[in-house]
């Protein structure tokens, strides 16, 4: 089924309707951002408020752990929704997204313990798996190659509102009601999408699937649980337990991770294999510093929550700006130059916050230098995601959008549990210092090897006469 129609109708752009908010695509575009509206108020809250609930459940050691097994589970999500979505169609890995991803929020908060409280952070990180692969199949299929761009910028946007307010309002939830209303009153927002967007998702069909997909999934759970052997290898501090542990974990995530993701991936060949490998870089080098900032303002500088709570408010818009103008952009088609651009931004706010971990810097400049960084995200990581959906095989955007996601979610998750690794090691105080300095240093090295592999994106749009290549 070619991309931008629905099942049983003629193309979208031919009925006229060629933007996200035109009558026939209005409730799936409404659907889909409340949806990313939900998973980006939950995603800022709990980044804001992390000191506050790793003080009263005495779990700093799991801090990392916290952002981690979301990020892990929600890769095993995307890889079970794109499959489901490929072979039978996006409504039903829909539902069941929206059902976890709200149980997560309601035993999130509920939970008694440190440990509790990851383990419903891994439901959510599943459910929302689900979510954002059907959003990504969704712009693929439905949407008509004009409107692309935009709807893409739409779900950055879709992050503005929770930009604005999310952070501070945590912030006062967390002093005022308690922090555990930060996941309880999310609740509802998924079952509200749900009805928006559904009946848009019933009438797609299912595309293609490669043979063998269902061992798609076994390979992800692998990969999963490579990568949290690994990340608990690296908060051992003995060497007897996290030199085995790390082992384990390579041998077992490794060969499941170069057949998840497209042949060629893990060696940066040019091509699709390419932007998912520059997508995998960009996201561990962004997530690895976003997630410590604020332990790092309100533990290391003394600042309070809601100060902590406006650098990731300032990243939000100037991710939003960010993509925008990618989306201003893409008519030129220069998809090399963008994604480059933006990391260089990216590299230079991160720089910015690891000097911020010194007390000669003020602390009031982190608003202004992280913000320049989410300019860079905004800008690479919305030009690759559109640079993927060009390249993708026609009735397999589902597989695609799962590969991207995938890389982006283990990049996530490997950067946050890194960070929280080294801060298990080092310990509180002056360690801490330590252990940020260290952790902002190897996410600045990485974001340089991104620039580099960003050499093997397409130079412009997979385009001609309108059609996509998937060369």
């Amino acid at each position: 089924m070619a991309a931008g129609a629905t099942a049983g109708s003629e193309p979208l752009g031919e009925t006229g309707a060629v933007g996200p908010w035109s009558p026939a695509l209005r409730r799936l575009t409404g659907g889909l951002l409340l949806n990313v509206v939900a998973v980006a108020f939950e995603a800022l809250a709990i980044a804001t408020v992390m000191p506050l609930v790793a003080d009263e459940l005495q779990g700093q050691g799991l801090y990392g752990w916290v952002f981690s097994a979301f990020l892990l589970a929600n890769l095993v999500g995307i890889v079970v929704a794109g499959l489901h979505a490929d072979a039978r169609g996006p409504a039903a890995p829909f539902v069941w997204g929206v059902v976890l991803f709200a149980a997560g929020l309601i035993l999130g908060g509920l939970a008694p313990t440190m440990w509790a409280l990851v383990a419903a952070r891994a439901l959510q990180g599943f459910g929302g798996g689900g979510l954002g692969s059907i959003a990504y199949v969704a712009v693929g299929r439905v949407y008509p190659d004009a409107a692309r761009p935009r709807m893409l910028a739409f779900l950055s946007t879709a992050w503005v509102v929770p930009g604005l307010i999310g952070p501070a309002l945590a912030g006062l939830v967390a002093e005022g009601p308690g922090w555990r209303w930060v996941f309880l009153g999310l609740a509802p927002l998924p079952a509200i999408a749900a009805t928006l967007a559904l009946p848009a998702l019933r009438p797609i069909p299912g595309g293609s699937v490669p043979g063998a997909a269902g061992r798609r999934v076994v390979l992800a759970a692998a990969l999963a649980a490579g990568a949290g052997l690994l990340l608990g290898g690296l908060s051992q501090p003995d060497p007897r337990r996290a030199v085995p542990l790390i082992a384990a974990g390579l041998a077992l995530g490794l060969p499941p991770l170069a057949r998840l993701l497209p042949a060629g991936t893990l060696s940066a060949r040019p091509g699709l294999p390419a932007a998912i490998a520059t997508m995998g870089l960009l996201n561990l080098g962004f997530f690895g510093v976003e997630a410590f900032i604020p332990l790092a303002l309100v533990d290391l500088r003394g600042s309070s929550i809601l100060f902590a709570s406006l650098t990731l408010t300032a990243v939000t818009i100037t991710w939003t700006s960010g993509s925008w103008l990618q989306a201003r952009l893409a008519g030129s088609g220069l998809r090399r130059r963008l994604v480059r651009a933006g990391l260089a931004l990216l590299t230079i706010g991160a720089v910015g916050i690891t000097l911020l971990l010194s007390p000669a810097v003020p602390p009031a400049l982190a608003p202004i230098v992280w913000g320049i960084g989410g300019i860079g995200m905004g800008l690479a990581f919305s030009t690759i995601s559109l640079s993927v959906l060009e390249t993708a095989p026609t009735g397999q955007e589902g597989e695609a959008s799962a590969s991207l996601q995938l890389a982006n979610m283990l990049g996530s998750g490997l950067g946050a549990g890194i960070g929280g690794a080294l801060i298990a090691t080092f310990g509180p105080g002056e360690g801490l210092r330590r252990a940020l300095t260290v952790q902002n240093a190897a996410m600045i090295g990485v974001l340089l090897l991104a620039l580099l592999v960003a050499g093997g994106l397409p130079a412009i749009r997979a385009a001609e006469d309108g059609e996509p290549h998937h060369g």
